[in-house]
């Protein structure tokens, strides 16, 4: 009827809209995934549809999160779980379903993070084709039971130059971009991009910092900062292995 009225079925009609099996709240997908009776009077396959669809929105629990890890092939204990559904709940802010490639990168995130020195806090940029590009960039360090704040300015050639040298000027570090690539890790306007860089400090050897966000400067930011607590741990080891001299 729909395809010879050209009169779409709306999304949201009962048993045969394409919402009558998604459930996006996060008490309505725990409830589907401990007994699916619960909310759901009858089996849609009865009716056409392939299954019952959980998609993943700002709204949705830990448990979906869990399960749709679970689905995907990773095995993550409860800690684990806790930070993805942090950042999971950061992102789902930002747009309104969170797909799988975007559940993807965040473990590839978290499975690729370094002990932090620094923490992105807040990350402010102004920009445009008649003005000096500009960002402000807040961060936060950890240091005996105690955070510390630190704050500074930078100009650049571009929003991300200036960011990244905001960084610099905070971390005390002094980095030089060797390589930038950026992909959308996922469909949609909203897509996550993922930015993964090599930097050079000076010492020969590149370090690789990857960072994700749908806003791709703030993905830049994270990226570099990655680098950066890299740099640091890395030369704290170096530090403690070095030998005494007599």
């Amino acid at each position: 009827v729909a395809r010879m009225s050209g009169l779409g079925v709306q999304r949201s009609k009962a048993i045969v809209g394409e919402n009558a099996f998604a459930h996006s709240s996060g008490i309505h997908q725990d409830g589907i995934l401990k007994k699916r009776e619960t909310y759901e009077i009858m089996n849609p396959k009865h009716v056409g549809w392939g299954k019952t669809e959980l998609p993943l929105t700002k709204h949705s629990g830990r448990a979906a999160v869990a399960a749709r890890l679970k689905h995907l092939g990773f095995k993550m204990d409860a800690e684990e779980i806790n930070s993805i559904f942090f950042k999971f709940k950061e992102i789902g802010d930002k747009k309104k379903f969170v797909y799988d490639d975007d559940l993807s990168a965040l473990v590839d995130g978290h499975i690729t993070t370094v002990p932090e020195t620094w923490a992105l806090d807040y990350l402010n940029v102004s920009t445009g084709n008649q003005t000096v590009p500009t960002a402000t960039v807040r961060l936060t360090k950890k240091e005996n039971k105690k955070t510390h704040v630190e704050q500074d300015a930078s100009i650049g050639d571009g929003p991300v130059d200036a960011s990244l040298k905001a960084i610099d000027r905070i971390s005390k570090t002094k980095g030089t971009l060797m390589d930038y690539t950026i992909r959308a890790v996922s469909q949609g306007k909203d897509a996550l991009g993922e930015v993964t860089l090599k930097v050079d400090f000076g010492k020969g050897d590149l370090v690789i910092g990857k960072g994700a966000s749908t806003d791709i400067i703030e993905a830049s930011a994270r990226a570099y900062l990655n680098a950066v607590n890299r740099y640091l741990n890395n030369g704290r080891k170096s530090r403690k292995r070095a030998p005494r001299q007599p």
